[in-house]
């Protein structure tokens, strides 16, 4: 079957009546227990994206709160040292708290408030996510409670401080591989057995069909931001424009490409491709992983032998998730979309040239981002223009660098 994007209609609303994307993608495969709590957010946010009430309370705080708009600059000294292509960075991570989570967080607690819900409950990998809610929890009177993988406890301490800095509560999540994955599992149990006190943010675009809509709404103030930008810069967008983000749930990137998407700007995704010498990666849609459920959606998957979650590992822990959103599973098989990999050395060497040459500190996220405008820079014409999405700070990956690189700048 040939899959289409519908001109004109929002990325999230290119689902049919059962919330599939392209039919294949998606959907709400989710207990019964669960169908009230999620038929209800789903009614309540399409009547709050419409609300100008609402939307101008959201873009108050955007403002106010989350610091809107953060910085488009160019990548002088990279673009030099590379050659070929002149590089900018939509800098996301100047953004209150350091990175695009921020957002996502913002609007769910604006969501809860308008619920009459006195408690949010979230999941985290790289602790951005966790991070951002405890600080919108804060912010808005709600009570927080963050579900982590024991793994990422420990590899990602500064964001783990200031969660519980913020006045929130950590559960270490021992189960499985002790990371995002099952942080989202053990935070989506706990949700349908409190959904009547408790709202529940899911820290990316994943999950049944509503946290993908709220995610990736939340995020398109990122492109909202960067579209007024580019034309500022340029006049108009560049002919052979390229604009790569890292992906793990998929979140910045569908926030950075939302308002492109009926544009002639390329879309280019990076996965994490995990230790160069390990089978292992986080990296479903660049090694042809098949169609699965995983967290209440169909998208594809890693899966062992006998079709159960396969293992994962990288570098990033906000990249370390073995499926991906429906959402780019949509948009590479349309091919609006193109995905790659970046392994956890070309990720470590991206970040080391980038913090050298220019005044910004990339987590090990974006950083599998800048690898790839690194590989294909020197390829292009000078007339060709790369944008990437630095969309996290360095600062939560500062233990990993130093103890990989035996520095950490900042």
């Amino acid at each position: 079957m040939s899959l289409k994007i519908k001109k004109n209609t929002p990325l999230i609303d290119q689902h049919d009546n059962n919330f599939m994307y392209g039919g294949k993608f998606g959907g709400n495969f989710i207990p019964e227990t669960l169908k009230k709590p999620i038929d209800d957010l789903t009614k309540l946010f399409a009547r709050l994206r419409k609300d100008k009430k609402f939307l101008r309370e959201r873009d108050h705080y955007f403002t106010s709160y989350v610091g809107a708009p953060t910085p488009f600059i160019k990548l002088e000294n990279l673009s030099d040292n590379l050659g070929g292509a002149q590089i900018y960075a939509k800098v996301v991570s100047e953004a209150n708290g350091g990175a695009h989570k921020i957002y996502n967080a913002t609007v769910h607690c604006l969501i809860a408030k308008k619920a009459g819900k006195k408690y949010v409950v979230g999941d985290t990998g790289a602790g951005y996510a966790g991070k951002m809610l405890s600080m919108a929890a804060k912010k808005f009177g709600l009570k927080c409670k963050i579900f982590m993988g024991a793994k990422d406890i420990t590899r990602q301490r500064p964001n783990v401080e200031a969660i519980r800095k913020n006045g929130a509560t950590i559960v270490p999540v021992t189960t499985g591989s002790q990371t995002l994955v099952d942080a989202v599992s053990e935070c989506m149990r706990y949700w349908v057995s409190n959904c009547d006190t408790t709202h529940m943010c899911v820290g990316s675009t994943v999950g049944p069909n509503i946290f993908i809509k709220i995610c990736a709404w939340s995020t398109a103030q990122i492109s909202r931001e960067l579209i007024k930008q580019v034309f500022e810069e340029f006049g108009k967008i560049p002919k052979n424009l390229k604009l790569i983000n890292c992906v793990g749930g998929g979140s910045s990137a569908a926030g950075f490409w939302n308002e492109f998407m009926d544009t002639h700007a390329e879309f280019i995704g990076v996965e994490a491709g995990g230790p160069k010498n390990s089978k292992l990666h986080a990296a479903p849609l660049t090694n042809g992983s098949k169609i699965g459920i995983l967290h209440g959606a169909a998208q594809y998957v890693i899966q062992d032998k006998e079709g159960q979650i396969g293992s994962t590992e990288s570098i990033s822990a906000g990249l370390d998730y073995p499926g991906i959103s429906p959402l780019h599973c949509f948009l590479k098989d349309t091919k609006r979309a193109k995905y790659t990999s970046a392994s956890d050395e070309d990720a470590l060497k991206a970040y080391q040239l980038v913090s050298k040459l220019e005044n910004i500190s990339p987590s090990l996220e974006p950083s599998h981002a800048f690898a790839e405008a690194i590989r294909i820079a020197p390829k292009l014409k000078s007339s060709e223009v790369i944008i990437v999405n630095s969309c996290g700070d360095s600062l939560k990956d500062k233990d990993i660098i130093k103890q990989k690189l035996g520095y950490y700048t900042r």
